[in-house]
């Protein structure tokens, strides 16, 4: 269950969470209904046939957001109004007008969406009460904003808002590949993003190269900046950050994962579990570093 990305959120470390699990039951994902495009809801992070909503250890909770979407293509739509429109034509000899076209092609899609097939998803969350964080399984802040406003639904209220830091981050991403010391523990990786700060200028995507280089001097030097960089902590996790402060990549290396897989279980929840206290460990050490590093704003109570 490790996360892949993490699109961030703040919001107050005095925020109660005491309904949260009344509020889940009350908002589970209900199956899309015969003339819905999609339903959401949440889920239990154990899979959808478990019973329990959410999953906390300390000032961790694991939830998850359920979805079902209806799979009916565009392409198929205009194709049968095509039709439809013809033999409307060939029959009255005109060419029916806008208002026509739109009430028959609504009627098209009511005919069609009880016979589509429904294309399930689900979006995973941690919740970190002591960091007064909420981390998205997702590298979209549309997705992203979608799980908290989930959340929002199931509390009534829930003041977290996107991450937001201080200081530029593209300014502090340059300065590390420039030669800036970096904090305790992050060493660069091996990717990198440069763009030209004037609008339509010229972006560079590095992959596997060493990014103290002289190739990557000479960009900096003519003034491009560094959007995206892949960063190390420790040997415990990898992962490229953003500008926009989103965690892409993220993954747990062999210094975090090798004392997960020496301990043996008798379950696959007990596994899960196991994995998921590790991962809220490895988030809330790299949240902290990246906090002072990028003078992340707390969120006002």
């Amino acid at each position: 269950m490790f996360f892949r990305n993490l699109t961030l959120f703040r919001f107050p470390t005095t925020t109660k969470l005491d309904a949260l699990e009344t509020g889940l039951g009350e908002c589970q994902l209900k199956p899309v209904g015969p003339l819905e495009l999609s339903s959401r809801g949440f889920i239990s992070p154990f899979g959808r046939d478990a019973d329990a909503m959410s999953h906390s250890q300390g000032d961790a909770t694991w939830l998850a957001v359920g979805g079902e979407d209806k799979i009916l293509p565009g392409s198929v739509v205009n194709d049968m109004l095509n039709k439809k429109l013809s033999e409307i034509e060939a029959k009255e000899g005109r060419r029916p007008g806008g208002k026509t076209r739109k009430r028959i092609k609504d009627e098209l899609i009511t005919d069609l969406l009880p016979r589509a097939f429904v294309k399930p998803s689900r979006t995973d969350a941690l919740i970190d009460m002591g960091l007064g964080v909420v981390a998205v399984d997702t590298s979209s802040r549309k997705s992203g904003e979608n799980v908290v406003s989930e959340i929002r639904r199931a509390l009534g209220s829930f003041p977290a808002l996107p991450l937001n830091a201080e200081v530029a981050p593209r300014s502090v991403l340059t300065g590390w590949v420039a030669g800036e010391p970096l904090p305790e523990g992050l060493s660069l990786g091996d990717e990198c993003e440069l763009r030209d700060p004037i609008d339509q200028g010229a972006v560079v995507k590095v992959q596997r190269m060493e990014l103290q280089s002289d190739e990557i001097a000479k960009h900096l030097e003519s003034g491009k900046q560094v959007t995206r960089l892949a960063l190390n902590l420790d040997d415990h996790v990898s992962f490229v950050l953003g500008e926009d402060l989103i965690v892409r990549k993220f993954k747990l290396l062999d210094g975090a994962v090798d004392e997960l897989e020496s301990t043996e279980r008798d379950d696959l929840r007990a596994e899960l579990d196991a994995r998921f206290v590790l991962m809220a460990g490895e988030f809330r050490r790299l949240f902290t570093v990246l906090e002072g590093a990028l003078k992340l704003s707390k969120a006002e109570a």
